[in-house]
């Protein structure tokens, strides 16, 4: 496979590019190879990775599981000013 090197891309049309990519899972290489592909008659989806994160975790908490860690690290979110100066 070749690599291309693109110029003079607007930042309009960049920031719409990188926002449907963001949608699909996919990045923006992958995006732009796919459309490529399909513009030139060669239909080649690119199948989103599927991460082993934690994700599967996201909304397990209870109410008050989630109040009982935000009590917990409300500190973070303090300045401390004289490391600031």
């Amino acid at each position: 496979m070749a690599n291309i090197s693109v110029r003079g891309v607007e930042e309009k049309a960049l920031r719409k590019l990188k926002e449907t990519a963001r949608r699909r899972g996919i990045s923006l290489n992958g995006l732009i190879t796919e459309m490529l592909n399909e513009g030139n008659g060669q239909k080649r989806s690119v199948t989103p990775v599927e991460h082993d994160d934690l994700d599967r975790l996201a909304g397990t908490w209870s109410a008050q599981e989630a109040r009982e860690f935000e009590d917990a690290t409300v500190k973070f979110a303090q300045v401390d000013e004289d490391l600031w100066r």
